[in-house]
C-alpha cells in the first residue's frame, strides 16, 4: 500500500456535530489516526440526530470514518489525566466544545506546550477566542444570519438558509487547512502553533463577492432564489414536461447564441433592448415570457440537447436520488463501501485524484470502541481500566 501523506500523524479530537469532526475526518482521510474523545455512554449528540442512514444518524456516518473512539468523562481527574498523557505524543489537538471549556481544563497552548512544544491545537467556536461575541452559542444557522448569507439567500419575499449545513462546513475546511499548514511550518521550526477558527470568519471570507458588490454602502444582491441575483438568463427555467433547466449565459457573444439556437429567434439576440447584460437584467420579467413561450413547447431533454449545440453551460436539477445515481459520479468510480456497526454503507470519496496514495477509508465507530486498546497502550492495567469503567469514568 502507497504511503499517505499524513500517515504516522497523531489527531486528538474533542468534538462534536459537524465542524470539528468534518476536519478531522479530512486528516483522517490523508492517514491521520484520530483518536475521537466522546462522552461515556451517548458519545458525541450528533449520532442521535436521525437513523436515517441505516438506522445511524447522517450527519455521523459523514463525517467520523476511520477515526478511533475512545470514551472519556473529562470532569473526573484520572479520564482527564488519560487525555493530558495522550496529548503528550499527540500531534494535534482539535476542539470545538463550549467556549472556555477547554481553558478550564488546562488544555490552553501555554500548558500544553510545556510538555510537548510540537503540539498543534485548533481551536473552532463561533465567534472565536477573544471579542464581545466569544461567549455566544452559535449554531450553523445563527453564522449563516450573522455573517448576512440569509440577506442574499431565498425569494424576494423569504430569505433561506442553506440546505446543508454550510457555516461548519466553512470553518472545518478552513482548521483542516490550518492544520495542514501548521504541519508544514513545525516542520520548518519544530515547533507547534495554536490556530483560532472561528465560523462567523469562515463564512465570511465565503461572502466575500456579495460584501465587494455592496462596498461602500452600495446596495446588496437582491434575492432571486435560485436564479442569479446580477446575470440574466441565469437560474432556473420549466421545460414543457414539467423539469426544470438550469442554464448560465456569461457574456452577450452567448446570449446572440441563445437566441440564434435555443430559442430560434435571431431578430431576438441583436435587439438593442437586450444586447447587454445589464439590460437584460432590467428587462427579467418579459425575457422570461420569451423564453417560456418556447421552453413549454420542449421535452426537459430537448432543452438540454438544445443549449448543449449552442455551448451553453446547463444542468439538470437534481435531486439526492439522482445525485447518488449520477452517472458521471458512476463513470469516474467516486462510489466505495466502509464499514460501519451496522454493515457496509457506501461512501463519497473525497474531493481530488491524487495518483501516489489511496485515500483512507475505514470503519466508522461505535462509542469507545477503542477505548480499552488506547488505555493500554498509555501503559494502564487491566486493573486501573476497569476502575475507570466501574466509576464510569470511561
Amino acid at each position: 500500500m502507497s504511503i499517505r501523506p499524513l500517515d504516522g500523524i497523531t489527531v486528538v479530537s474533542l468534538e462534536h456535530a459537524i465542524a470539528a469532526p468534518f476536519c478531522t475526518r479530512q486528516l483522517a482521510d490523508l492517514g491521520a489516526r484520530v483518536i475521537k474523545v466522546e462522552r461515556p455512554g451517548s458519545g458525541d449528540f450528533a449520532r442521535a440526530y436521525d437513523e436515517r442512514a441505516k438506522g445511524m444518524s447522517s450527519h455521523f456516518v459523514w463525517v467520523n470514518r476511520s477515526k478511533e473512539s475512545l470514551t472519556l468523562d473529562l470532569k473526573q481527574p484520572n479520564a482527564l489525566a488519560v487525555l493530558k498523557t495522550l496529548l503528550k505524543t499527540a500531534d494535534v489537538l482539535v476542539q470545538n466544545l463550549a467556549p472556555g471549556a477547554a481553558a478550564r481544563m488546562g488544555l490552553t497552548a501555554q500548558l500544553l506546550h510545556q510538555a510537548n512544544p510540537g503540539l498543534i491545537l485548533c481551536d473552532i467556536s463561533g465567534y472565536g477566542n477573544n471579542g464581545p461575541y466569544r461567549d455566544k452559542k452559535a449554531y450553523d444557522l445563527l453564522i449563516q444570519s450573522e455573517a448576512g448569507f440569509l440577506s442574499v439567500t431565498g425569494t424576494p419575499e423569504s430569505p433561506s438558509k442553506s440546505g446543508n449545513s454550510i457555516a461548519d462546513i466553512a470553518a472545518g475546511m478552513y482548521a483542516y487547512t490550518n492544520i495542514l499548514a501548521a504541519l508544514l511550518q513545525r516542520g520548518k521550526t519544530g515547533k507547534g502553533s495554536s490556530i483560532d477558527i472561528s465560523m462567523l470568519e469562515s463564512l465570511g471570507e465565503w461572502m466575500s463577492y456579495p460584501l465587494y458588490y455592496a462596498y461602500d454602502g452600495a446596495t446588496p444582491p437582491p434575492r432571486n432564489g435560485a436564479a442569479h441575483a446580477t446575470i440574466y438568463p441565469y437560474g432556473p427555467f420549466k421545460a414543457g414536461d414539467g423539469g426544470t433547466v438550469m442554464l448560465g449565459l456569461q457574456n452577450d457573444r452567448e446570449w446572440v447564441l441563445f437566441c440564434e439556437v435555443v430559442l430560434e429567434n435571431t431578430s431576438l439576440g441583436k435587439d438593442e433592448r437586450y444586447d447587454k447584460n445589464y439590460k437584460r437584467n432590467e428587462k427579467r420579467a418579459e425575457l422570461l415570457d420569451i423564453i417560456d413561450a418556447c421552453f413549454s413547447k420542449l421535452t426537459t431533454a430537448q432543452v438540454i440537447a438544445k443549449l448543449d449545440q449552442a455551448q451553453i453551460a446547463n444542468a439538470r436539477l437534481n435531486d439526492m436520488n439522482g445525485l447518488w445515481q449520477h452517472e458521471q459520479l458512476q463513470a469516474r468510480k467516486r462510489w466505495v463501501e466502509v464499514d460501519t456497526p451496522v454493515g457496509q454503507i457506501s461512501a463519497l470519496l473525497p474531493p481530488g485524484l491524487n495518483d501516489s496514495y489511496d485515500y483512507r477509508m475505514d470503519a466508522i465507530p461505535t462509542v469507545g470502541e477503542h477505548t480499552q486498546k488506547i488505555l493500554s497502550e498509555i501503559g494502564l492495567s487491566e486493573k486501573q481500566i476497569q476502575e475507570m469503567a466501574d466509576s464510569k469514568a470511561i
